[in-house]
């Protein structure tokens, strides 16, 4: 049990092995950001569905590629949290109208 006794000397929030992560943590950022958009415009308005499914649909690709090149566990966690949000979003936008409803026909 010693290493319970060890102070935390990681460098940053999500960086758990010292060394920072600049575009992991902006993918993290970004993925969580579009992925709270899409779900609470989701559920607010269905008539936002334009942005609902397209926010969904790009903070599931950011949030797919930010798992591929993530390093630490920490990143990992928020990245499916974001991609969650995301695709429940993005599902919803789906439903109301999709990408393009409304405007191709």
């Amino acid at each position: 049990m010693a290493q319970a006794m060890r102070p935390n000397t990681a460098g940053g929030l999500f960086a758990t092995d010292g060394k920072p992560h600049p575009l992991q943590d902006t993918l993290l950022a970004v993925t969580l950001v579009l992925g709270l958009t899409s779900f609470v415009v989701a559920l607010v308005d269905d008539d936002l569905h334009l942005l609902s499914s397209w926010a969904g649909l790009v903070g599931i690709l950011t949030g797919a590629y930010g798992q591929w090149i993530s390093e630490t566990t920490r990143e990992r966690f928020g990245l499916i949290l974001g991609l969650g949000a995301s695709a429940v979003g993005f599902f919803l936008g789906m439903a109301h109208g999709g990408l393009f409803g409304g405007l191709i026909d």
